[in-house]
């Protein structure tokens, strides 16, 4: 695999992108993934959405039992035209020494951006359902009014199992037992207090 110029990765005229292209594109400050062959270009995420990420990150490491782990950023390919790159997974201890997760993680989890929130909540979302990921959930990072929307596959559908705000906890059992508190993921995005 070599990396190349996006217009020495774009595929043929008429042709959806599939993952083979997806691989070759230049790291050049964009985050590329791909829906139904169709590149999605945004880009990269900013340090307040790192932040509420990075929280995360660490809430569910530490709560994590043996046998699985919570990853940031890692490529899931739904299939050979669809890949993504979400904030945050969980997935099982076997998958980790992948190159990308081929298998649906147990734990998805956005968070959401001015430039995704359509996306994360409605195509990306749909994706994730088809591909049998058990858990989905998108944060709001709004410092002020932080959110955190749950949703589970039950009967092979998503259904909102949550939505909390604020020091609102969510308790989690899936896929595995621990507390989110939305204000507490953004609490690094706030001024200290004098």
């Amino acid at each position: 695999m070599s990396v190349v110029s996006i217009s020495e990765a774009w595929p043929a005229p008429g042709k959806p992108f599939t993952v083979a292209e997806l691989d070759r594109m230049p790291d050049d400050g964009h985050r590329y993934e791909l829906l139904d062959g169709v590149l999605v270009v945004s880009p990269r995420p900013g340090n307040p959405h790192q932040e509420v990420a990075a929280e995360l990150l660490g809430l569910l490491r530490a709560a994590c039992p043996a046998g699985l782990r919570a990853l940031p950023e890692p490529a899931i390919q739904v299939s050979g035209q669809t890949e993504f790159a979400p904030d945050l997974v969980v997935i099982r201890q076997e998958q980790v020494q992948a190159a990308k997760c081929t298998e649906p993680p147990l734990l998805v989890v956005e968070v959401r951006s001015p430039s995704t929130a359509l996306i994360d909540l409605n195509l990306k979302k749909a994706a994730y359902e088809r591909f049998g990921v058990q858990s989905y959930w998108v944060v709001i990072p709004d410092p002020d009014t932080p959110e955190l929307i749950v949703f589970e596959l039950r009967a092979g559908r998503y259904a909102q199992a949550a939505r909390v705000s604020g020091d609102q906890p969510f308790a989690a059992i899936r896929p595995f037992a621990v507390e989110v508190v939305p204000a507490r993921l953004v609490a690094g995005l706030r001024p200290p207090a004098d």
